[in-house]
């Protein structure tokens, strides 16, 4: 498929400034694009990239200066925009035919919804129940009693164990585990003893959980994750936690038993948090953070531990500044011993 600069321009409410003739018919970052290709400027950090860009045309803010030898289309967002046009120009979507694979097994007591999908070799236990238009891609395992909403979409080796609900529009990337046991032990004549995990995991609606994502089920009670959250591949959340809407997690963070995270909070990658702590809503926790405190609302936190960004910043500055400083107290030292030599 192809799209002119014009076109593009159009269907975005944007303005051209260059060719709009042109034809595109694929995206590619700045320093990749070619003739063809469609880029955007979303940080302005990599504006000297635009001075040698080879892409046919390039999506910028409205409010951007600069000199660049692309066609320019300027809208309100470059990164929204441009989200937009590569699904336009992008390869077509997979569909799923509704339909039970007759490889598929499943028990004769669950209950499935109208125009439901269940691929090859997927498994589904007794007691279950999986809503509407929801999709098992393939070798997805929906353990007893388990509860599964609409217009899901799990991809293959995804499992959810027993008794785990899981609302509307929620999406499981390969490899996601729902609802394995906490890690919850106690020490007895010098052995570890399993606690039991007799507590579930539920998801809210348009939660999307990526692969290789482990969410483990509650000691007791309810591990829960609210509406809107969106969890990268490989992250791991403990039993008991609890996670406010529409939070984000990048890949590999780890949250400890019993951590509240309120709404609207971000997880950079490798964040750890320790268990029992409350992280306040709108707190931003920067990549490989370790937090060991209670996050105020609307904090943005660096370090390990954890400080204000700001306060984290200036320890990295100092601590870059050692060097220099052990150089000239070994000057000084050196200068007061020749002095008391002379003396």
């Amino acid at each position: 498929m192809a799209l002119t600069v014009e076109e593009i321009a159009r269907r975005l409410n944007g303005r051209v400034e260059g060719q709009g003739v042109l034809q595109i018919r694929s995206v590619a970052s700045l320093d990749q694009a070619g003739m063809g290709d469609l880029t955007f400027l979303g940080n302005p950090k990599y504006s000297p990239a635009m001075a040698v860009t080879k892409a046919s045309a390039v999506l910028v803010n409205e409010d951007w200066q600069g000199e660049t030898p692309a066609t320019l289309i300027r809208v309100k967002n470059a990164d929204a925009a441009f989200a937009q046009v590569a699904v336009w120009l992008s390869r077509p979507a997979i569909s799923f035919k509704p339909g039970i694979h007759p490889t598929a097994v499943i028990a004769q007591d669950v209950k499935l919804g109208k125009d439901i999908t269940v691929g090859p070799h997927c498994v589904v236990d007794t007691g279950a129940t999986i809503g509407e238009g929801t999709v098992l891609v393939a070798q997805c395992y929906v353990g007893s009693f388990c509860e599964v909403g609409r217009n899901c979409l799990f991809y293959p080796h995804s499992a959810l164990r027993e008794y785990t609900r899981v609302g509307d529009r929620v999406i499981l990337h390969n490899g996601a585990v729902i609802g394995s046991d906490g890690f919850g032990y106690v020490k007895e004549a010098g052995h570890w003893k399993k606690v039991p995990q007799v507590g579930i995991v539920v998801l809210g609606d348009d939660v999307e959980v990526g692969a290789n994502t482990t969410i483990d089920r509650a000691r007791f009670g309810e591990t829960r994750i609210a509406n809107g959250v969106k969890l990268d591949n490989l992250i791991q959340i403990a039993h008991n936690v609890t996670v406010g809407e529409d939070t984000a997690m990048a890949a590999q963070v780890g949250v400890s038993g019993s951590a509240h995270i309120g709404s609207r909070v971000q997880l950079g990658g490798q964040v750890g948090v320790a268990g029992h702590l409350h992280i306040g809503d709108d707190a931003v926790v920067m990549a490989q953070s370790g937090v060991s405190k209670d996050i105020q609302p609307a904090s943005i936190m660096f370090g390990t531990p954890a400080v204000p960004a700001l306060t984290a910043k200036k320890l990295h500055a100092h601590m870059m500044r050692l060097p220099e400083l052990k150089r000239k107290v070994a000057e000084m030292e050196a200068r007061i011993k020749a002095m008391e030599e002379r003396a």
